[in-house]
């Protein structure tokens, strides 16, 4: 049961990200990577949420003293 979230992640990846692009390069997979993955967590609304987006839940429910995600200057 554990694996079901990690491997729906995985699947969305790679059917609306990946499997649509030609990619040549190792950077170019590591900015569409980063795109992608700021897409998920912050735009995408999820269904198993309510259609709220990844990052208002954890915003919600992240512990004490945890400081703000920065996002990598690759991720822009």
């Amino acid at each position: 049961m554990d694996n079901v979230m990690i491997e729906r992640l995985w699947r969305s990846l790679k059917y609306e990200c990946l499997y649509l692009r030609e990619i040549e390069t190792g950077s170019e997979l590591c900015r569409i990577l980063a795109w992608w993955f700021g897409f998920y967590n912050n735009r995408r609304p999820h269904k198993t949420f309510d259609g709220r987006k990844p990052m208002e839940i954890y915003q919600q429910y992240k512990p004490e003293g945890v400081p703000p995600l920065i996002s990598p200057r690759w991720a822009a």
